[in-house]
């Protein structure tokens, strides 16, 4: 195949710009516009007294240098590598001792332990009337709390936080579904304000593809404040997602058929390219001379693992919400 050397080893290694470029030009150029244009766009409506939340995931057993204090940590899933109860507990007594008011943490494919199925791959002296201690931590498994910050005036935040991923392991990865099944239709509760999971969403932060179209529906039905999500170590960044026809557009022509040829042959991804910049600029002057504002969601990819080195050079980012 023509593509063949310029493609990455591995699907979760970045891809070279002339690699994108030659995949799919329409698609180059459609990417390129929507983050021009969402430079451009004003930032979110920040609260008076803004809670700081601190986000981090795919931390693999190692810990990072620096964890920036905040009023909220969330770890979004992979605490270690082979998911022993052991390994976990190291990671938990750690988080147990930060600072931070509330901590919420969830599971990711690396955390055999705790999915009953994917446990059964662990050695039995390793599994045998093993407990976790989580102490001071907020577990989310397929679950929703609220939690009350008294130094924020008594502020209220609704999280979710849910594991499951498309499948991209054998059976000793905990919480796979098989690529392409719907696991989030109608999961999330209406009017949560952090959602977490271990999985992003297709087409933002996902290496180009390795999200999940499922999850990405049900966040155009929930929107809320702040997505949080690990997984894709090199997709590792923040964006602000606008709830808008542009925002649509984009990810409609993201997901169009790729190749040199067929892709600048398509007919469809070139609309999908002149929506994205109609509506985009719109939206721009919209928000920036009218004062505008939709709903919007922060989402960050909070991966600390460097790629896949086993090294923690990514700081833990934060959001202020």
């Amino acid at each position: 195949m023509f593509l063949s050397p310029f493609a990455p080893p591995s699907p979760f290694e970045p891809p070279s710009l002339l690699y994108l470029f030659l995949l799919s030009p329409p698609k180059f150029l459609l990417r390129t516009l929507h983050r021009l244009i969402s430079f451009f766009r004003s930032s979110p409506t920040r609260p008076l007294l803004p809670l700081r939340v601190v986000c981090l995931s795919d931390t693999h057993c190692k810990v990072p240098a620096v964890v920036p204090d905040g009023d909220l940590l969330i770890h979004a899933g992979d605490l270690t590598q082979t998911g022993t109860p052991a390994e976990l507990q190291k990671q938990l007594d750690w988080l147990n001792s930060l600072p931070h008011t509330h901590k919420i943490v969830i599971a990711g494919n690396h955390d055999t332990f705790l999915d009953p199925r994917s446990r059964k791959t662990l050695p039995a002296e390793d599994t045998e009337n093993a407990t976790l201690d989580w102490g001071n931590l907020h577990y989310l498994r397929h679950s929703t709390t609220t939690l009350t910050f008294a130094s924020h005036r008594n502020r209220k935040l609704k999280i979710h936080g849910a594991p499951q991923i498309p499948a991209c392991g054998g059976e000793e990865f905990a919480f796979q579904y098989p690529r392409g099944q719907d696991a989030w239709k109608d999961t999330v509760p209406s009017g949560v304000d952090i959602l977490v999971t271990h999985t992003p969403p297709k087409h933002h932060m996902d290496l180009y593809g390795l999200g999940c179209e499922h999850l990405l529906s049900e966040l155009w039905r929930v929107k809320p404040r702040l997505h949080v999500f690990g997984h894709v170590h090199a997709g590792r960044g923040k964006e602000v997602v606008y709830w808008d026809d542009a925002q649509r557009a984009f990810e409609h022509g993201c997901g169009r058929g790729d190749g040199l040829v067929w892709s600048m042959l398509d007919l469809w991804l070139w609309v999908d390219v002149v929506k994205v910049v109609w509506h985009g600029v719109s939206n721009v002057v919209w928000d920036r001379v009218w004062g505008g504002e939709g709903r919007v969601t922060r989402m960050v990819n909070a991966s600390v693992m460097y790629i896949n080195t086993g090294e923690l050079k990514n700081m833990p980012q934060v959001v202020e919400i």
